[in-house]
């Protein structure tokens, strides 16, 4: 265990709840540090079910190419926990060196003095304070879920809110109606701020038209202010202002298409902003999130793998990410056929039989894993049965080497295409393994 993994468990035991959504305890908290959250850089906030973080990495990507300094804030890590926190720096930024995320810890644990208060509020501090502390042209950060009590909604003023594709996830916390999730969700509007909206359903996008109304927060939606689709293989983007003929975005999958697309809508909406085309271009071919339809080229669990196969990772873990994924891998197919094999493991709380009904007729095979670093996994027996209880033909095996040892005796023609998905605790071993973590 890490010195880092060492503070966040102590800090698990001040609150009986890994989550207990409320603002009261981390505005105490910040009120006592001085209010780190009214000395950061103007910030771009970002809620949502699906796509927050690979919007945050096309906002990210554009914003350095156009010459701006960037703090990121996002969650959960893959394998460190400094990955969720990312510094202005020359270039990139670099993500907080293990010696400053401690001495921040430190000292939010030492004025929380022993109060009530969950991981993620007294996390979401730290990262205040560390924002607060660097300067930064502008910061970019992601609600850890829902929105109107998140921890991040302590910042009440911002550049420009968005809200990445709604769809029915975190039912035991958020609500498990579109109109209740979207409520939430929603709550990251901010009076007279520029709000930008992915499509949305319909339950969904009235709820949010009418906050934004009670805010006066001006509305910019996506198929109705602004359009980002294919062509040709390149993304055009057109709004009032005008069209962008742009490369594809170097993050795969149709959906990442939308997430640019919202990214440069929520830039072009921020009148502070004077941004190039050809910054755009350049972000949409350097932007990177792994574990998102992240093609794994070299590692220890690649060379696991059948000769000439393919293995790729997504964390996608809910019905809609699943329908995303299975897209993406469908338009794969058109260019270069092979056979797909899924290895899947998947959390408790998660609908597994929504997730894996989207690789019907897809998957030729499914091997299901248990997820380690999570308490509340399923059962790897418990994710074949629900595959098979669709019509998948699933095994089960006992971790990642042996489910790829499974993937190889099946000797397929042409080699698979292996995907492991299900899970971002899943998503985080697979990258610890293969000896590739997030820099």
């Amino acid at each position: 265990m890490t010195p880092i993994d060492s503070i966040v468990a102590r800090l698990t035991a001040l609150h009986p709840k890994r989550i207990d959504l409320s603002l009261d305890r981390v505005q105490r908290l910040l009120a006592a540090l001085d209010h780190p959250e009214r000395k950061l850089p103007p910030v771009i906030h970002v809620a949502g079910t699906n796509g927050k973080g690979s919007t945050i990495a096309f906002l990210r990507a554009i914003l350095e190419a156009a010459g701006l300094s960037v703090h990121v804030y996002t969650s959960p890590h893959l394998v460190r926990f400094n990955e969720r926190f990312r510094l202005a720096a020359e270039g990139e930024g670099r993500l907080v060196s293990d010696a400053e995320l401690i001495a921040t810890f430190a000292e939010c644990e030492r004025v929380n003095a022993g109060e009530p208060i969950t991981v993620f509020e007294i996390t979401t501090a730290v990262g205040l304070m560390l924002f607060a502390r660097h300067p930064a042209d502008v910061l970019l950060m992601e609600v850890g879920l829902g929105g109107r009590l998140d921890a991040t909604n302590v910042v009440d003023s911002a550049l420009a809110t968005i809200v990445t594709r709604i769809s029915i996830d975190h039912t035991d916390f958020l609500g498990d109606t579109l109109e209740q999730i979207a409520a939430e969700k929603a709550g990251i509007l901010k009076r007279g701020v520029p709000a930008i909206v992915a499509a949305q359903p319909r339950d969904a996008l009235v709820v949010i038209e009418r906050q934004a109304a009670r805010l006066n927060a001006p509305l910019k939606i996506a198929g109705e202010d602004w359009t980002a689709t294919e062509e040709r293989g390149r993304l055009v983007y057109q709004d009032e202002a005008g069209l962008l003929d742009l490369p594809a975005p170097k993050l795969y999958g149709r959906h990442q298409f939308e997430n640019a697309g919202l990214a440069i809508a929520a830039l072009r909406a921020i009148p502070q902003f004077k941004i190039a085309p050809a910054a755009y271009e350049a972000g949409l071919v350097k932007a990177d999130w792994p574990a998102r339809l992240h093609r794994l080229s070299a590692g220890a669990l690649v060379e696991l793998t059948p000769a000439g196969s393919e293995l790729w990772l997504d964390g996608g873990h809910n019905p809609d990410g699943g329908r995303a994924i299975a897209a993406a891998l469908a338009d794969l197919e058109e260019r270069v056929s092979r056979p797909l094999v899924l290895i899947v493991g998947m959390l408790a709380s998660k609908d597994c039989e929504g997730f894996l009904s989207n690789f019907t007729g897809l998957a030729r095979r499914l091997i299901a894993v248990p997820v380690p670093a999570a308490d509340k996994g399923l059962s790897a027996e418990a994710v074949a049965a629900a595959a098979r209880s669709i019509g998948l033909s699933a095994t089960s095996r006992d971790n990642l080497s042996e489910a790829l040892a499974a993937a190889r005796k099946l000797d397929l023609d042409p080699p698979p295409r292996i995907l492991i998905t299900g899970s971002l605790y899943l998503a985080g071993d697979v990258l610890r393994e293969n000896g590739t973590p997030p820099q």
